[in-house]
């Protein structure tokens, strides 16, 4: 029964990613990773290390984290980073972060969208599984 409730977990949470690369050709890598760095799940192009990248992730969060505090600019929502060949967004989904690349040519506005959605459908997921 436990497995069960673990694989529906996962299927609802690749369904997720699944659905924000099938909506935006743009976007080339979707990782969900704990606040700790550590990953749930990914849909990464081979070559990449999901533990790292997860590690990663969680480092920027935990920077842009304090320095919103630090600088009294409310609650962290969201990191953007561009690159010469594209973009690393980062969103907070409650108990977990969602990290997207996407090419240099990417509508920004759709990813945002698209991501904003994604993290409220993780958190909801991540609640239920509590």
């Amino acid at each position: 029964m436990i497995e069960s409730k673990e694989n529906d977990f996962i299927v609802k949470l690749e369904a997720v990613l699944k659905k924000i690369l099938a909506n935006n050709r743009d976007i080339t890598l979707a990782i969900i990773t704990t606040m700790e760095g550590l990953p749930i799940l990914s849909i990464l192009p081979r070559g990449y290390n999901e533990t790292r990248i997860a590690a990663m992730v969680a480092t920027l969060l935990s920077l842009s984290e304090r320095s919103v505090v630090d600088m009294e600019i409310g609650v962290f929502k969201q990191i953007f980073i561009k690159g010469i060949d594209g973009y690393l967004l980062i969103f907070d989904a409650e108990q977990a972060v969602l990290a997207v690349s996407t090419t240099e040519k990417a509508k920004l506005g759709l990813v945002f969208l698209e991501c904003e959605r994604a993290t409220q459908e993780i958190a909801k997921i991540l609640r239920k599984e509590k």
